[in-house]
């Protein structure tokens, strides 16, 4: 037993390593980290800080952006609104312009409908007194006819004319 312990002083171990080997080691990682220290942190920092001033500035063109088309947007729904309002002039004024041509074409029909009505009244009027005339000279025939008939004589033309035009002014007036 004696034995194996010292057997078991004299192997070394795996886990720990000597001296001269954690010496150097530690050697290694302090110029490695002075190496990092001095050369590549400056290099990540400054491509850190790039990547931070590019995230800022693209954050700050999306925000001027944002904001640009915040405006156009607002322009653009002032411009709607403007031409909902020309629109709705414009409907307005044709129904507007709607309404006064209905007027006057029911004004021209109404007036073009008194001057059928005028015109046929005159046309009644005249056919009225042509008519009379007609039947005036048509009964003037008759009772010339009829009065030589009973007086069986014959006056003179202008006589009978005037004869006949007093029968029929009594005949005509009520």
């Amino acid at each position: 037993m004696y034995a194996a312990m010292l057997l078991a002083q004299t192997t070394k171990n795996p886990i720990v390593p000597e001296v001269n080997e954690l010496f150097y080691s530690l050697v290694a990682f302090v110029v490695l980290v002075v190496l990092f220290l001095k050369f590549a942190y400056p290099a990540v920092k400054k491509g850190m800080d790039d990547r931070t001033q590019r995230i800022r500035n693209n954050l700050d063109e999306a925000e001027k952006a944002k904001n640009e088309a915040s405006s156009v947007l607002t322009e653009y729904q002032h411009q709607l609104q403007d031409a909902k309002g020309e629109t709705n002039r414009i409907i307005e004024e044709a129904r507007q312009q709607a309404d006064k041509v209905r007027k006057d074409l029911t004004a021209q029909a109404q007036k073009e409908v008194d001057e059928m009505k005028a015109k046929a009244a005159e046309d009644i009027k005249a056919a009225q007194a042509r008519a009379t005339a007609d039947l005036q000279a048509s009964i003037g025939d008759l009772v010339i006819q009829l009065s030589e008939k009973v007086i069986e004589r014959n006056l003179d033309r202008d006589t009978n004319i005037a004869l006949v035009n007093r029968y029929i002014d009594q005949v005509a007036t009520p």
